[in-house]
């Protein structure tokens, strides 16, 4: 054991003090004193002579808490066992080593909240030290030791070389680098992104020292972008790039102002009937695998995508006009010849393709319009094409704007007019009805007739507001006194589009109901190709039609190669012979026989026909042994103005109609 003496030469460096068993202080040196340690204010116990230091606290006094370090010994004085207690100052060491403790803990927390971990790259030992939140997003237990080849070994290969690159060039260059790459976890099979941030720390002599990262698993967030990029550029329906992503490739196509190129717009022929008569969910069907069959059938290098509705489009990086129409042609071809499959049946199907190169300076919007116009051209002859687009069609163009901007200022200017023509009963003579027949009167040159204007306005949709305004017009001048003490009753033809619109047919019979006027009055005619073209809308139209008392007539019968199947199926009150049948009647030949079939077929079904076209004397007779019940034409009566008419009074339009060309050829 040592000895007081001994223990007071080491006393002017450390504070010191000297206990009797009992804890009385037998002395203390003055570093003790100074720092005004007292026994009781320690807390002794579990400091064993020999043992190890331990760390005690007391206030000090301002009433601050200092932490000392104490070690004890033994020692004798006077023969009496004694305990020197050595005494070293640590306040200061802890509080920075708990400040070290709180920011360490402070980052690994930070790091869980935030789904970040760092790492340190020592460059002059090649280590990486990763931190413990870093190695548990690896999936790797916390402490794990990875070296660089392990690490290595979970990257994603395709990724591998951007890492290494990056790092080269950040160690050569210095300063801050990112990166972002795809890795797997410890199991080897899941995959997750991470986004890497970090900077290299040079020595004195500029030379990279150490670099610190970051990585930031990211693979939610590019999950839901991707799924972002997939609403915003692609067709839900088809999966095909929509007219965004289909568009943006067209402005890359024109930017790269390469000598070929060229656009396809794509419409399916009908797609309405497709609905209407199978349902919206076999059309989505038709939409579905018509796209599959045109990536099939595409060259490669081509984006297809759909524009919305029943058109598609094609971009043709590298074709000239020449292989653009080969191509939309080769479609058309392949389409109709393969009909899709739905519900164990085939629907045939076919496309009307309008193909455009783009020349220098074209925009995207004059390419498009180009596309557009050899598509109307493609359509306007027939369907089932493909059409190039060629200057005159922009001329074509014009022409119809011009048509159907005359048409709208005269029908906003009150120029437009209706013109009446008798139906004739061929038996009594008697005036059965009148059509009435739309007139262009603006005053303008050159004049045009309905066969001038109509075709172009029926693409319009003017055409349905010129529908409304005839019968608006009609049943106005059927509410007239004059007409109703007459008994006028009168015919109008409507529109394919109007026939379409739902809620056309509701809307005339609230019309002649709020006039007062008596449904049988008023007749609608719809042509023969209208209603072969859309038949489920002309069955719906007949039906309210028929249910309110309202006639409905099929028009031009023969003229787009009728069948009577159309008669047995759709409740028509009158079939109208179209006139290329019966100009020629009273001559013999095909044209009779076919009339006689119509005229059978109709009257069997409850149906009155008229003859159209009626133009010359001999006519007369041969109808009317033909059996049909009534004519129109300009031996019967030409059109005068509807005004002309009801101002007239009920004797002088019988007299004004040529019945006595029928009473001057009475059967033979």
């Amino acid at each position: 054991m040592g000895t007081l003496p001994a223990v007071a030469a080491d006393a002017a460096a450390t504070a010191m003090m000297v206990l009797s068993p009992d804890g009385r202080r037998l002395w203390s040196n003055p570093a003790a004193r100074r720092c005004g340690v007292r026994p009781e204010q320690l807390t002794l116990a579990g400091v064993e002579p020999g043992g190890p230091p331990v760390d005690r606290s007391w206030p000090d006094a301002d009433g601050a808490t200092r932490w000392w370090q104490v070690c004890c010994r033994a020692a004798e004085h006077d023969g009496r066992p004694v305990r020197v207690y050595e005494l070293r100052d640590v306040t200061e060491e802890r509080r920075e080593r708990d400040r070290g403790r709180n920011y360490r803990w402070r980052l690994a927390h930070i790091e869980q909240l935030a789904r970040v971990g760092t790492w340190e790259w020592d460059v002059a030992t090649d280590t990486v030290v990763w931190s413990d939140v870093l190695l548990e997003m690896f999936g790797l237990p916390a402490g794990t030791e990875l070296d660089y080849p392990a690490y290595r070994a979970l990257l994603h290969p395709e990724d591998i070389a951007l890492i290494e690159q990056t790092l080269a060039t950040a160690l050569r260059v210095g300063g801050t680098f990112a990166y972002t790459h795809r890795m797997y976890l410890a199991d080897r099979t899941t995959l997750r992104v991470f986004e890497c941030y970090g900077e290299v720390f040079p020595d004195a002599s500029g030379a990279p020292e150490r670099v610190l990262g970051t990585a930031h698993d990211i693979t939610e967030m590019r999950r839901v972008q991707e799924e972002l990029t997939q609403l915003a550029e692609r067709d839900p329906l088809t999966d095909l790039p929509n007219r965004r992503a289909l568009l943006a490739r067209l402005d890359e196509l024109l930017v790269s102002g390469g000598p070929s190129g060229a656009l396809l717009l794509i419409d399916i022929d009908n797609f309405k009937d497709i609905n209407d008569v199978h349902g919206h969910a076999v059309g989505d069907d038709v939409l579905r695998l018509l796209a599959r069959l045109l990536v099939r059938h595409l060259p490669a290098g081509t984006v297809l995508g759909r524009l919305g509705g029943d058109e598609f489009a094609v971009v043709l990086p590298d074709a000239t006009a020449g292989d653009a129409l080969a191509v939309a042609e080769s479609l058309c071809n392949t389409v109709v010849r393969s009909p899709v499959p739905l519900a164990g049946a085939g629907l045939r199907v076919s496309l009307s393709i309008g193909a455009a190169s783009p020349e220098p300076g074209d925009t995207r919007d004059a390419v498009l319009a180009h596309a557009d116009l050899a598509l109307y051209e493609a359509k306007n002859a027939g369907r089932n094409r493909a059409r190039l687009y060629l200057p005159e069609q922009y001329r074509h163009a014009v022409q119809r704007v011009n048509v159907v901007t005359r048409v709208r200022d005269a029908l906003d200017g009150h120029r437009m007019q209706l013109d009446a023509q008798p139906i004739i009963d061929l038996a009594t003579g008697e005036v059965v009805s009148h059509e009435l027949l739309i007139r262009l009167r603006d005053g303008r040159q050159p004049p045009l007739s309905p066969a001038d204007f109509l075709p172009t306005v029926e693409r319009d949709d003017l055409m349905g507001e010129l529908d409304r305004w005839v019968v608006r017009t009609a049943v106005a001048a059927l509410a007239r006194p004059s007409a109703a003490g007459a008994g006028l009753r009168f015919d109008v033809n409507i529109s394919a589009r109007s026939m379409e619109s739902p809620g056309f047919g509701d809307w005339v019979v609230e019309r002649l109901r709020a006039a007062g006027i008596a449904p049988g009055r008023l007749g609608l005619e719809v042509t023969e190709t209208a209603a072969i073209t859309n038949v489920a809308a002309v069955r719906n139209l007949a039906g309210v039609l028929r249910d309110a008392g309202c006639p409905l007539s099929l028009d031009d019968f023969g003229a787009g190669f009728g069948s009577f199947a159309y008669l047995k199926h759709l409740p028509f009150s009158t079939v109208k012979i179209a006139g290329d049948f019966v100009r020629q009647a009273d001559r013999g030949g095909a044209d009779p026989v076919l009339i006689d079939a119509v005229v059978r077929a109709a009257h069997g079904l409850g149906m009155r026909t008229v003859a159209e076209s009626v133009e010359h004397a001999g006519l007369v007779p041969a109808l009317r042994r033909l059996g049909v019940d009534a004519g129109q034409g300009y031996h019967l009566g030409r059109p005068i103005p509807l005004d002309v008419l009801l101002d007239r009074d009920r004797a002088e339009r019988r007299t004004a109609v040529t019945a006595d060309a029928v009473v001057r050829h009475p059967d033979h």
